[in-house]
């Protein structure tokens, strides 16, 4: 049984795909699927039904294009903040020395 599912997982794949570009990062605090189309589609009809580039001749495309540049900069506002944020703390309490050409320093390399 066990050698079975071994040998069948990639055709759960698009799956497990899906649902993690439904999930909502902590990072962005947006889904994929909501950074690239605007909405978190509830299964994969909703992508489907997307107009193809030829089909996109609507005067709303204009509003849905500002609509995905605005959600594009609310992203990478959101993602150097949480940068800035976990640099800050990771670099708690940690001494910045800065050497100058010249300088003599002492390298241990652990194993």
């Amino acid at each position: 049984m066990l050698y079975k599912i071994l040998k069948e997982w990639e055709t759960h794949v698009p799956y497990i795909e899906f649902v993690y570009n439904r999930v909502i990062h902590s990072t962005t605090s947006h889904s994929p699927f909501e950074i690239i189309y605007g909405f978190n589609p509830l299964t994969h009809l909703d992508i489907f039904s997307l107009p193809t580039p030829k089909d996109m001749t609507c005067s709303d495309a204009n509003v849905k294009v500002n609509f995905i540049e605005e959600q594009h900069v609310i992203v990478k506002s959101e993602i150097k903040r949480k940068v800035e944020k976990y640099a800050s703390n990771t670099n708690k309490g940690i001494k910045r020395v800065v050497f100058q050409p010249r300088d003599w320093v002492w390298v241990y390399f652990d194993k």
